[in-house]
């Protein structure tokens, strides 16, 4: 996949061209009371992020917000600087400079993308639980971020339909759902395997009602009706069994139980 800074999308990427035109034929290396171009600041900070410098790459940017205000290369510059900030590690920040943006352009071009960039930031931000969940002991993780991706996904969803990143926001969207299902999972069978079958129980109960038609949905069944069999509860025991039975009529859970996790549903990706 290509970087997303480079991404923009096309309406926003040829009114840029046209500025920088523009500027080009009517500033000097002295102009708005600096040494630099715009267009050469644009450059540089291309260059810095390029080259993994991202901490000048943001300065930079910084700087052409300030010299281009209320063009589209400085909505350009705003975009690209909360990406770089993100890829510094900054995090926070990035998200501030796109909400911002967000609040200041809603007439932009490229609001699609800024909605976009927001989802993307958060969710590459989630991803480093889902290849730990398999080896994590923690009963209680803060899932915000995943939530806060899915919310900006499904702006771009909603609101932009024809976008270029509609179908890529659908997608990723479907696979946080799979992670909360398969989180509220993980922390059911963390709780089945230390014996706490009220908490088990109550956290399969959730990925079920929450997140149906997902992956973890069989698992999560299995571990219900363990759980209720373990606490003597035997009617809500079989009632669940048997919802097991007509929805996964093959399941390897009821032969095997627990032990049937070879893989987890993200390693198949």
């Amino acid at each position: 996949m290509q970087a997303p800074h480079r991404r923009l999308a096309l309406t926003l990427t040829t009114l840029l061209l046209a500025t920088l035109a523009l500027m080009g034929c009517n500033t000097t290396s002295k102009d708005l009371g600096g040494n630099v171009s715009p267009e050469k600041l644009y450059a540089d900070a291309k260059d810095e992020a390029s080259s993994g410098n991202y901490d000048a790459a943001a300065k930079l940017y910084e700087r052409l917000e300030g010299r281009a205000a209320g063009t589209i290369l400085g909505q350009q510059a705003q975009l690209e600087r909360a990406w770089v900030l993100y890829k510094a590690g900054d995090k926070a920040t990035a998200l501030t400079a796109i909400d911002r943006f967000i609040k200041l352009n809603p007439s932009s071009p490229a609001l699609d993308y800024a909605y976009y960039l927001r989802g993307l930031i958060n969710f590459n931000d989630s991803l480093g639980f889902l290849h730990q969940l398999a080896s994590q002991d923690l009963s209680e993780r803060d899932q915000q971020a995943s939530r806060d991706a899915y919310q900006s996904f499904r702006q771009v969803v909603e609101r932009f339909p024809n976008s270029v990143y509609t179908a890529d926001s659908q997608l990723r969207m479907n696979y946080i759902v799979n992670a909360l299902a398969a989180y509220e999972v993980h922390v059911a069978r963390y709780y089945f395997r230390r014996g706490a079958y009220v908490a088990s129980a109550a956290r399969a109960q959730t990925a079920i009602q929450e997140f149906r038609q997902t992956p973890a949905t069989e698992e999560a069944l299995y571990i219900l009706a363990e759980s209720y069999g373990k606490m003597g509860l035997t009617e809500l025991h079989d009632d669940a069994d048997r919802v097991l039975r007509q929805n996964f009529p093959n399941s390897v859970y009821l032969t095997k139980g627990l032990a049937a996790r070879e893989h987890a549903w993200w390693q198949f990706w």
